[in-house]
């Protein structure tokens, strides 16, 4: 199968240095494997969703000179295809319905596994969970190596569907991604720890399972993740250069883009022509792209 990756940012603010960082790691990779790069909008948090977000986001990224090669899609708009994974999951009885709460969890270190605590309750709505492999799930993930959770310990059964309606994250991602025929996920470190529940979900739905590289994380000052929650400076598309820069002097491939013309098109082409994965840097450090200019 050719090579398909994707960026799937959330709409929940303006795209930050962090996230440009997984936007550009994606893209560079696609490209260098002479691949597709989609874009996919994760707008399954109304509460959180900042209004134009998704206009902005998509703004920027083709004002970094990254255009999704494929109509971009939006989690919002596929509720049906969710609906027919989780129906597939409770016709085998491998979801069941949950009403404990984060008090009834403390007792169990905050994991679920096994039955639940609380009673049936019909006066509200419960969440729906999927019941943990007690086993290992392992994955080589192309730049931080083996990796492997035990599920039942680590994570316990985990929630699909939220009390709210709304299909959880780690289900609609697992859609998605098939759905889509991505054959590598590039994305964030954050996001290491929830790969063997994604891998499990294959496993349950008879799905492919992708490859998976994990960049490094852009930390702040004080060495925490930027993200839009601790109010990460956006970058400016209208002087994308100096994030841009920063971006893959972060990842490792400044070396490749130096003395090139300065326009975003030169400097990812530059990148892509002289990619290395064994050049990309493999653990998150502070990055001096969360101050430029916004």
């Amino acid at each position: 199968m050719s090579y398909r990756g994707r960026f799937a940012p959330s709409p929940t603010g303006p795209l930050h240095f962090g996230s440009l960082i997984a936007a550009v790691g994606s893209f560079v990779r696609a490209r260098a494997r002479a691949g597709a790069w989609l874009v996919r909008i994760e707008d399954l948090d109304p509460p959180r969703e900042v209004p134009g977000a998704t206009q902005d986001i998509l703004a920027t990224l083709a004002a970094f000179g990254m255009v999704s090669d494929e109509p971009v899609v939006y989690q919002s708009q596929r509720e049906a295809a969710y609906r027919q994974a989780f129906a597939q999951l409770r016709a085998q009885d491998l979801i069941f319905p949950c009403w404990c709460s984060r008090s009834d969890l403390e007792a169990r270190n905050g994991l679920h596994l096994g039955a639940c605590v609380s009673a049936p309750d019909s006066t509200r709505a419960p969440a729906w969970r999927v019941r943990a492999a007690d086993r290992e799930i392992h994955f080589i993930d192309f730049l931080q190596g083996p990796q492997s959770q035990q599920l039942a310990r680590d994570v316990g059964d985990f929630i699909l569907r939220r009390v709210e309606g709304w299909f959880a994250y780690q289900l609609a991602v697992v859609v998605d991604d098939a759905d889509a025929d991505i054959s590598e996920i590039v994305r964030g470190c954050d996001l290491l720890d929830s790969t063997p529940r994604q891998i499990y979900l294959q496993q349950l739905l008879d799905l492919p399972t992708p490859q998976y590289l994990h960049l490094p994380l852009a930390l702040d000052s004080d060495g925490q993740k930027l993200s839009k929650a601790f109010s990460a400076r956006p970058v400016d598309r209208h002087d994308p250069l100096p994030a841009l820069r920063a971006a893959l002097d972060f990842l490792g491939l400044g070396d490749a883009v130096r003395g090139v013309e300065p326009n975003p098109q030169a400097l990812l082409a530059s990148a892509i022509a002289h990619f290395d994965l064994s050049q990309l840097r493999k653990h998150s450090a502070f990055a001096a792209g969360a101050d430029c200019k916004a």
